[in-house]
């Protein structure tokens, strides 16, 4: 493990230079990674780490749209694709990679069938940090390991596939064989990460669920609306409204900042708009940062959890999202991005 310094913080961080691919497969040779639920995740971690020589099965519900697709993937049934509960018992390492809401359902089986010396791995603190509501309490005598890819299970997938990681964070709830540590690590090394850095299980959690609700998702749909809307009610056409709100900053300015970084960016624009950007920044961050507050301390109180919860485990709950996501899709700024992605050279 390296200590990195980060403007004056040290962290603990694992490079794939000091943790090599090799060694990851040396630590699993014996295992059987059981990777429960072929949803978000399953997919992009399974296929990586049966690319990377490890021993993966996956436990699905058959008859399943997701068991269907692990078929196409390549996993056999009867082989490296079992019922759940097949698999639960197969399993040395379960991946626990459900919806959160799916994973408070199916817990009772999954507990039954963690006897002494396995490790449950999580890739989202939810389901522990929120035991009080989840009632997910794993036995003693099992390691309980974290790895969170900063990205989507497609994400993973694609930057894997390309030769490239993405970063996640690991973490150690529970040692109990004196070798989570070596697990946890040589997991996150097999799944793609591009390096490793030390969290807790809440800290994840709390972090990513701040992320998502904030500049990640809902924070950034809402200023494009905001914006979108003001271009708008001052005559500004859809087509114009949408490229200077989405199009420019995901398709120019964004990739500048995963580069070199915002000042990077900043210096590869015109000296208008790097004056604009300087003159306006700290207005947007004071204005939101009682919102981030807000955001944050509805975090670590368990009322966003317990929202979640109460409205995924609802019967209509994928319908009512539809609605919603419908409700996105059709609205205009959306609309008007459709056929701006369309006009892109790469698409017609």
């Amino acid at each position: 493990m390296a200590k990195l310094n980060f403007g004056g913080v040290e962290e603990n961080v694992v490079t794939r230079e000091e943790f090599p691919l090799e060694k990851a497969r040396e630590i699993l040779k014996d295992e059987v990674v059981a990777v429960i639920g072929y949803g978000v995740q399953g997919p992009g971690q399974a296929l990586n780490q049966k690319e990377n020589g490890v021993n993966v099965i996956i436990g699905q519900r058959k008859e399943s749209k997701s068991w269907d697709k692990a078929v196409r993937d390549g996993f056999v049934p009867g082989e490296t694709l079992f019922e759940i509960e097949e698999a639960l018992q197969r399993g040395t390492i379960i991946c626990y990679l459900l919806s959160d809401a799916a994973q408070i359902a199916l817990w009772p089986t999954v507990k039954a069938h963690l006897t002494p010396g396995k490790a449950l791995y999580f890739s989202h603190g939810f389901g522990i940090t929120y035991r009080h509501q989840t009632g997910i309490v794993p036995p003693p005598d099992v390691d309980v390991i974290l790895v969170a890819p900063k990205g989507s299970g497609t994400s993973l997938r694609r930057m894997f596939l390309q030769g490239r990681g993405l970063n996640s964070s690991y973490a150690i709830h529970q040692d109990a064989t004196g070798r989570a540590f070596e697990r946890v690590v040589a997991l996150g090394i097999a799944i793609g990460s591009g390096y490793l850095f030390e969290t807790s299980f809440q800290q994840e959690v709390y972090s990513d669920l701040t992320g998502e609700r904030g500049t990640l998702m809902g924070a950034i749909q809402g200023i494009f609306a905001a914006q979108y809307q003001v271009l708008r009610e001052r005559g500004h056409s859809p087509s114009e409204a949408f490229n200077e709100t989405v199009e420019e900053l995901t398709q120019s300015l964004m990739p500048l900042v995963a580069e070199n970084g915002m000042d990077w960016m900043y210096a590869n624009c015109s000296t208008t708009a790097q004056r604009g950007a300087l003159d306006w920044w700290k207005r947007f961050r004071d204005a939101t940062l009682p919102v981030f507050n807000e955001l944050y301390d509805s975090v670590s109180a368990s009322k966003e959890s317990q929202r979640s919860i109460d409205s995924n485990s609802q019967p209509d709950y994928r319908s009512r999202l539809e609605e919603e996501l419908l409700e996105l899709r059709q609205s205009e700024m959306w609309q008007a991005g459709k056929t701006v992605r369309s006009l892109r050279p790469e698409n017609q």
